[in-house]
């Protein structure tokens, strides 16, 4: 975070505007707005500016801009266009320690300013660091169409209630719940249509029934992160996120799909290692039980999908079977996303009308497959958490009649930065990975679709991609 995002509290402070043109006025009208005490150096203004000063009262010095200027300030705009006068602005204020804003000149700023999306007492700030103001504006203008202009009205009726509600529900955790029954009921929908006396009436009575509740059950959810790009997360997860009390997640769930949490909300990771007995599905189920049965709302977030090789199934169970219910929010599972990413279809009329979704964890669940089924022709087989049984699946298809020359795609790391794609056929599979030195996470995809992948019609967009199918002769055969 290159800036720290504020709000500040202009009321009455002087502030300094140097400069009398178009911009400079946009800024005093800004300043004003938050109720700023505004001063203008320029020698002369544009007439719009001229009426602006005279209208509102504004103090305007007529004449260059001098280092004096600054003192008894408490934040300077520089406004003028001419890039000697914003050094020497930005100069004096570093000097008295006065925050300074050259407009378009982010050498001359120890402070910008953002697009504003404006719904008092309401304010939205989006900011690029400077780096791209058009995009920032872009943003804003996506924004205020989401916001409805009366959103005001619904912070206004919190505030005015907001000592009440503290003074009724002493939990903070009580008193959080209460404003988003709030936010999220009918109660929202009277005070932005305007209907403030049905708006009243309805938060005394939520308030008086509220106060006297005994504490609040905890919640679960079963959540699905997807297969490690945030962008993949559906929106219920995000909602989810927002408002969990704990964050209960797998080793494998990204710091930036995490970064998404309520900021407050604890995080637990129950990441299990390979080989490792840390924290057995035992040890998950009771802790879920042991956290919602304490009041919290918790969220048991899982790479990819919750039922889909995650054991949320299990996890269900252990929630039921303890009274709590649980809403489960389905994700993008890891074959679907990595296969996406790599441009494989994993179904194709021409090559394939089926695929398969197949977990090789470990040597036990890999020798109960049904692997005569699997090595059927016209079918695809994505492989979840496969690495290190590789040999495994390679020889156990083979010798079940699957073609060694069937193509295969590895995808590593699967829509995250540094994502791999690694093709070739079913005979190289062990030498492809330990040349390229594979490693988890890591999703295998066999069968006649891969080869698509390598197409330009299905050229993915910016993957490292190896194709050692055709251009590493040396690996077209493989000893099994």
């Amino acid at each position: 975070m290159d800036y720290f995002p504020a709000f500040l509290n202009l009321q009455g402070r002087r502030c300094l505007i140097v400069g009398g043109g178009d911009i400079a006025l946009r800024k005093a009208r800004l300043l004003l707005s938050a109720g700023a005490d505004i001063s203008v150096v320029a020698p002369e203004t544009n007439p719009a500016f001229a009426e602006f000063i005279n209208a509102n009262a504004l103090h305007w010095i007529r004449r260059r801009f001098r280092n004096v200027d600054i003192d008894g300030n408490w934040l300077v705009v520089s406004a003028t266009g001419d890039a000697g006068v914003e050094t020497a602005v930005y100069a004096a204020a570093v000097e008295a320690g006065i925050f300074c804003n050259g407009v378009d000149d982010q050498e001359n700023c120890s402070f910008i300013t953002p697009a504003i999306v404006d719904r008092s007492p309401v304010v939205v700030a989006i900011s690029s660091g400077g780096a791209a103001p058009v995009l920032a504006r872009k943003l804003r203008t996506r924004i205020e169409m989401m916001l409805p202009g009366d959103y005001g009205r619904l912070a206004s009726l919190a505030s005015k209630w907001r000592d009440r509600v503290s003074a009724g529900i002493v939990s903070l955790r009580a008193r959080r719940r209460f404003w988003e029954a709030v936010f999220d009921g009918p109660i929202t929908n009277f005070a932005i249509g305007g209907n403030s006396d049905r708006a009243e009436q309805e938060i005394a009575n939520l308030l008086l029934n509220f106060a006297g509740e005994s504490p609040q059950p905890g919640e679960a959810w079963l959540v699905g992160a997807g297969p490690g790009d945030p962008d993949l997360l559906t929106i219920r997860a995000l909602q989810i996120m927002q408002v969990a009390d704990v964050i209960v997640h797998d080793r494998l769930v990204s710091d930036e799909i995490l970064e998404l949490a309520r900021r407050d909300a604890d995080r637990i990771s129950v990441g299990k290692a390979p080989g490792r007995r840390l924290n057995t599905q035992e040890d998950i189920n009771k802790l879920l039980v042991s956290l919602v049965a304490s009041g919290k709302r918790v969220c048991r977030l899982k790479g990819g999908d919750p039922f889909i090789f995650g054991r949320g199934g299990e996890e269900l169970e252990a929630l039921a079977a303890a009274g709590f219910p649980c809403e489960v929010v389905p994700g993008v599972t890891a074959a679907a996303g990595c296969a996406a990413s790599a441009a494989i279809p994993l179904t194709h009329r021409d090559v394939s009308q089926s695929v398969v979704l197949v977990t090789a964890h470990g040597k036990d669940s890999v020798d109960r497959l049904d692997w005569p089924s699997l090595a059927r022709d016209r079918q695809t087989l994505a492989f979840y958490m496969a690495v290190r049984n590789f040999p495994l699946v390679m020889r156990k298809l083979i010798g079940h009649g699957r073609p060694a020359e069937t193509p295969i795609a590895i995808v590593e790391r699967g829509t995250l930065p540094g994502q791999r794609v690694v093709r070739g056929h079913l005979g190289q599979l062990v030498l492809l990975a330990e040349s390229q030195r594979i490693t988890a996470p890591a999703m295998l995809i066999i069968g006649d679709v891969t080869a698509l992948g390598a197409t330009p019609a299905f050229e993915a967009p910016n993957p490292l991609i190896h194709d050692y199918a055709t251009a590493r002769p040396k690996y077209a055969k493989q000893c099994v």
